[in-house]
């Protein structure tokens, strides 16, 4: 058997287990790239490879300082005076909340944010007597578009880059993702405000979970607060101007890191434990697969059976639109980052089958692993406001499904002409 139909066969198991997880996502991963290994289709470095790439490690330095933030209380403390500035009215309260987790997801992990806010939501709602439902699905909806923002706002995100650069492409670069990801958040943003808060259910606020989310507060440093804040943006700003400095992202991302656990804004166990290593280890095994598809030409193969299906001369709209409904579709039942990792090394096969950028499509891919909004299942910020705001599954998609539809058709209006086909 070829390296090829070898490197489809490995993928199609993967793809199984990815959705199924009836082992791990991160064991699926690198079981993927040690099989490749053992069926002579990549060699041992070639295996590993993963581990110590740039977008690795950059992903790595940004979840210490995102855990930073959250430990030393700047996020709660940032979350906190925007909503309560908002008052009590309920269009107030949605419109600030999402625009501050929207920030937040922005530059740290979504999932913090949202388990960070969710119990202030909770406490606000109480206190002024306002239905819970709506503002914990907006709550879950911002965080998914916002980190759609920057490279690593959302694992997919980093893996689209990670992905060009394994094929031998130019990467995004740290706030290209901006040009989509602020129209999306608008979008998302107006969408919860008018028809999405309308479909939400009215539940209010159980007491007894009220008063258990009113969590112990610490008294916090204000100094170490500071100093964090000062971390973030100097790491922020040295990724806009890295041509500039001529300082690698990775390594803004590292020093940031660093930073943190020197000035004691997060101790070496916080640090360590604000890492996703699932996401760490994920990435290290897809991104051998990806350099497999491309260079066993498995990709290939793929890229002209779907081309194949959409006739000798598909439109490369058809195509983004196409990766797009695929991406986004299984993204609602497994992981986010693995449905972007199964589909991008195709998605650039297909592209250069047809003489288009592979770009758009790319960006299509990963931004619809955003839009996972359907299912509380989806993508973790989802699955926290399941319980707190007694939604059923069906509430999801009765509000999500047109929210995709609406981001579809926000990206085949943008991404092209931020990204042209040509």
């Amino acid at each position: 058997m070829d390296a090829a139909m070898l490197t489809l066969g490995v993928l199609a198991v993967a793809a199984l287990l990815f959705a199924t997880e009836i082992i791990p996502l991160a064991v699926t991963a690198m079981g993927a790239a040690i099989a490749l290994g053992l069926l002579g289709v990549l060699t041992p470095a070639q295996v590993f490879s993963g581990l110590s790439n740039s977008t690795v490690v950059l992903f790595a330095g940004m979840f210490i300082i995102g855990a930073a933030m959250f430990q030393t209380g700047l996020a709660q403390k940032i979350g906190i005076a925007v909503v309560k500035k908002s008052g009590s009215d309920e269009r107030p309260l949605m419109a600030a909340l999402m625009l501050i987790t929207i920030v937040l997801s922005s530059v740290s992990s979504n999932t913090a944010t949202v388990a960070c806010l969710m119990p202030v939501v909770i406490q606000i709602c109480a206190a002024a007597k306002l239905p819970v439902s709506p503002q914990l699905m907006a709550l879950a909806v911002a965080a998914n578009v916002g980190g759609t923002i920057t490279m690593i706002g959302t694992p997919p995100n980093i893996l689209m880059s990670a992905t060009l650069q394994a094929t031998g492409l130019e990467p995004f670069g740290f706030f290209e993702f901006a040009w989509i990801g602020v129209p999306l958040s608008i979008v998302g943003m107006l969408y919860m405000l008018t028809i999405g808060r309308k479909l939400c259910p009215r539940h209010m606020v159980d007491s007894d979970a009220s008063a258990g989310s009113g969590s112990k507060e610490e008294a916090k440093d204000t100094r170490k607060m500071m100093i964090c804040a000062a971390i973030l943006l100097g790491v922020v700003t040295a990724m806009v101007l890295e041509k500039e400095i001529h300082i690698p992202m990775q390594m803004s991302a590292i020093i940031g890191g660093l930073l943190c656990v020197l000035t004691g804004c997060l101790n070496e166990k916080q640090a360590y434990e604000g890492i996703d290593w699932t996401t760490i280890f994920l990435f290290a095994g897809m991104l051998p697969l990806a350099s497999a598809m491309e260079k066993s030409g498995a990709g290939a193969l793929i890229a002209n059976f779907v081309v194949g299906l959409m006739g000798d001369a598909p439109s490369p709209y058809l195509i983004v639109v196409a990766m797009f409904i695929l991406s986004c579709g299984l993204t609602q039942f497994m992981s986010n980052t693995a449905a972007a990792a199964l589909l991008a090394p195709i998605a650039i096969s297909i592209a250069q089958s047809i003489g288009v950028s592979p770009y758009p499509v790319v960006m299509a891919i990963g931004i619809a692993a955003s839009c996972a909004f359907t299912t509380p299942v989806a993508t973790p910020p989802n699955t926290l406001v399941l319980g707190p705001g007694k939604f059923r599954f069906m509430d999801y998609v009765k509000i999500g499904l047109p929210l995709v539809f609406v981001s579809l058709l926000v990206c085949v209006a943008v991404i092209p002409l931020v990204w042209p086909f040509k």
